[in-house]
């Protein structure tokens, strides 16, 4: 039932957030397009998560799914949550980031070491979460976790 509250909360604000809190431009590639890219890349890495897990880009959203790629989180409700946390540590800072978080941590108190976990490592971390990712889509994507000490 948790779960289901914080989705259908995703859905509803989903749209109204790209559109009035989202101003960088939409990057229109698809999946397909990404997996022209070479095999070590992000890009490649990134095609490959979204196609196991049937996902499309959501537009203006896509670092979203980056991240879920380079810190290797998983796409159930309380490691989309964690994920949050790891970008909270990351120092990322935004309204939707903070709504997740409190609803989530109120909705999941049995979760709170995972989150906690999620936040240290994003705190080791050096800052990531500002990239332009689309630029850094050909790039390895090792090479991208070991400059910015993403584990």
């Amino acid at each position: 039932m948790r779960a289901l509250i914080l989705e259908t909360l995703y859905e509803w604000s989903k749209k109204p957030y790209q559109k009035l809190l989202k101003s960088n431009p939409a990057w229109n590639i698809s999946a397909q397009g990404l997996l022209r890219y070479p095999e070590h890349s992000l890009g490649f890495h990134l095609a490959c998560f979204l196609l196991k897990h049937s996902f499309e880009i959501q537009p203006k959203l896509e670092s979203h799914d980056v991240f879920h790629v380079l810190t290797d989180t998983g796409i159930t409700v309380p490691e989309e949550i964690g994920m949050q946390f790891y970008l909270l540590g990351n120092g990322k800072r935004s309204p939707y980031l903070f709504s997740v978080i409190v609803l989530g941590g109120l909705l999941y108190p049995d979760q709170w070491k995972l989150f906690r976990k999620a936040y240290r490592r994003g705190r080791a971390a050096l800052v990531f979460h500002q990239l332009d990712f689309l630029k850094l889509l050909h790039q390895p994507i090792t090479k991208i976790k070991t400059t910015f000490l993403i584990h």
